[in-house]
């Protein structure tokens, strides 16, 4: 079942790519997008992935719009022909479209959330809350989770945000001496 604030968040998500895809103004495109990447926090924790929500929160709208606005600050203003754009948003925006029906369509097919009979919660739960501490050594089911169950791709994460963090550093070094 979609809820009516997943639908609030979906339209506002649509409505802003739209905006962007046909806003000019380059500075106007960044802030939008951080605000799109916010509006993606808010749906990641509605969704009860707060570890995602904080993610995207701390990349996508802090850290991404930093570097978006660092390199505009770099580039020079000038004119040039669009030729051919036009058409290129319209296929944008219609693959879009088709990308959205989609979706719907696939959701249908999903669980329901929260339901206590999806195979996640038959299967995978009830092994990790039993056997976490056996097969882990770590008393901490999360720390388990993330640390031993889920190690790669909590590696990935943690050298994304890492790697964020040092080009931000890197950023405020050059513009302290440039």
């Amino acid at each position: 079942m979609i809820y009516p604030l997943d639908l609030l968040l979906l339209l506002f998500l649509v409505i802003i790519a739209i905006v962007v895809v046909n806003l000019k103004d380059l500075l106007g495109a960044i802030v939008l997008l951080s605000c799109y990447s916010l509006i993606m926090a808010l749906t990641w924790l509605e969704m009860n992935s707060p570890d995602v929500a904080f993610t995207e929160a701390a990349v996508g709208a802090g850290v991404t719009t930093f570097l978006f606005i660092a390199a505009l600050s770099k580039t020079v203003s000038r004119e040039g022909s669009n030729h051919g754009l036009g058409m290129l948003r319209y296929i944008s925006i219609i693959s879009l479209l088709l990308l959205g029906i989609i979706f719907i369509y696939v959701v249908d097919d999903m669980p329901e959330f929260g339901n206590p009979k999806n195979p996640a919660n038959l299967h995978i739960v009830p092994r990790y809350i039993e056997k976490s501490e056996e097969e882990t050594g770590v008393p901490n089911i999360v720390t388990a989770i993330l640390a031993n169950y889920r190690g790669y791709d909590t590696l990935g994460e943690t050298t994304v945000i890492f790697t964020a963090g040092i080009s931000v550093m890197i950023l405020f070094k050059r513009w302290r001496n440039g």
